[in-house]
This record gives structure tokens, sequence and C-alpha cells, in this order.
């Protein structure tokens, strides 16, 4: 079973394709690796499942109720002159399902208290959002994330800009959220953290995708020369295709 498909599915921006014909499942429960160069629709995908996207033709089939799909765009997208502090923002991962006007009950404080404990930035719970290093940042951002109770979550380059301690400690709780059985798709640069991460990969290029396992990724590449980490994947034609 899984609860996100995407069905023969056609996406454009600007009036241009992007992408066409993007067939396959998302498992359940696993770690997805998004994978592709700059502008080869990573983000135009994650745009169409989050349904900000209508497609050009075609579907994405997604039986995750919306109040659980929670996004977590590139850190740059945010404002950090909007005084929020990092309490503040957990406990707005309560919205989607509670409400955004409604108040907290005590219960939504503990778990909040559980979350940030988890995460390692219960000392930071009144610290201003502009204030936070981008790791203590990307912290917080996760535990709104928990806090909703995401049943799926799209990343869009979650370890961009953050030190190896919070790369370790999201690492952990994302794979934690896949064994209890959340989807996650990650948009993923490094080869390093794809093999540490994911479990199934969706390989975009030239407007199609292609499924793929990560260990074929990684063998393509193994024995050569330490690279960048944002390396621009192109298609390659040597990967073993997965299954849709």
């Amino acid at each position: 079973m899984s609860r996100l498909q995407l069905e023969d599915l056609t996406l454009a921006r600007g009036g241009r394709t992007v992408l066409e014909h993007l067939e396959g499942r998302f498992q359940d429960g696993a770690v997805t690796a998004l994978v592709g160069a700059n502008g080869a629709g990573k983000s135009t995908l994650i745009s169409a499942i989050m349904g900000m996207l209508r497609p050009v033709a075609g579907r994405v089939a997604c039986q995750v109720p919306k109040e659980r799909r929670a996004w977590l765009p590139q850190q740059l997208a945010l404002d950090l002159t909007f005084p929020m502090s990092v309490e503040e923002l957990i406990m707005t991962g309560t919205w989607p399902s509670h409400g955004a006007l409604k108040g907290y009950c005590a219960a939504h404080y503990r778990r909040g208290r559980e979350i940030m404990a988890r995460l390692g930035i219960s000392h930071l719970a009144h610290r201003q959002l502009g204030e936070l290093s981008g790791g203590q940042r990307q912290r917080a951002l996760i535990g709104r994330t928990l806090m909703q109770e995401a049943e799926l979550l799209l990343l869009d380059e979650p370890f961009a800009n953050v030190d190896v301690e919070t790369v370790d400690v999201l690492m952990e709780v994302l794979r934690d959220m896949a064994r209890d059985g959340a989807t996650l798709v990650v948009v993923l640069h490094d080869l390093e953290q794809l093999s540490r991460l994911a479990d199934d990969m969706l390989v975009l290029a030239g407007g199609h995708g292609r499924w793929a396992s990560p260990e074929s990724l990684l063998e393509r590449y193994a024995g050569q020369p330490p690279r960048a980490p944002r390396l621009p994947l192109t298609f390659p034609d040597t990967l073993d295709a997965g299954t849709a």
C-alpha cells in the first residue's frame, strides 16, 4: 500500500512544461530521496504534492489528510524579522488540526516541551527565531512538524547550512518518523546523507523521472574523489530502475 502516488503526472510553470509522465509510488514508512540538478523540477513536484500547483495532466493521489501533510522549505524562505519564539513556532504545529484561533491546552504545552527536549532546544524556548543559528532554527522547524504529527513530510534540503550535530539529531528524528509509519520525501544533494537516510530514490532530469535504489547511485560514484556537498546530478543512465 502507498498513500502517495503519481499517476501520469505532467507539471508546468509559467506556461513551460517542467515534468511530464511521472509515475510511481512513494513507500509508506520510508524516506524517499528526491534528487536532480538545480532546475530539474524538485520544488515543482513538491508544490504539486502539497496541492499548491495544479497538474497539467495526470494527478497526485494522496490519501494523507491535509492536516497531516507538512512541508519544510529551505530556510531562505523564512521571514526572520517576524517576532516569534521557538516555543511559539512549535505550537503552530497544532493549527492544521486544532485551529489557529483556539488557545492551547495543557496537553499541547506538555507535548511541546517533550518535543523541544527531544530536539535538544529546551533552553531556546523563548528565543526569537532571528536570534538562532541555522541548526537551531532547523531543529525548531522539525519540532513544528512533530507537533503537527505529520504523516506526510516534504523537506527541501533540510541539512543545508546546519552543523554536524544537528544533522545527526535530525536524521535520527526523521528515521523515527519513518519507523512510525510516516511517508517522507527529502530533497538531497549530498551522497553521504543519502546513504545514511534514504530507502528509495526518485531522480529528476530532462523533464522526466526515474525510480532507483540509493545503492545504485552510490555504486556509480564509488571510488571517485570527494565531491562538493551540492552534487549536480544528471540523469544516470546506468542506474538500475526501481519498480513503480
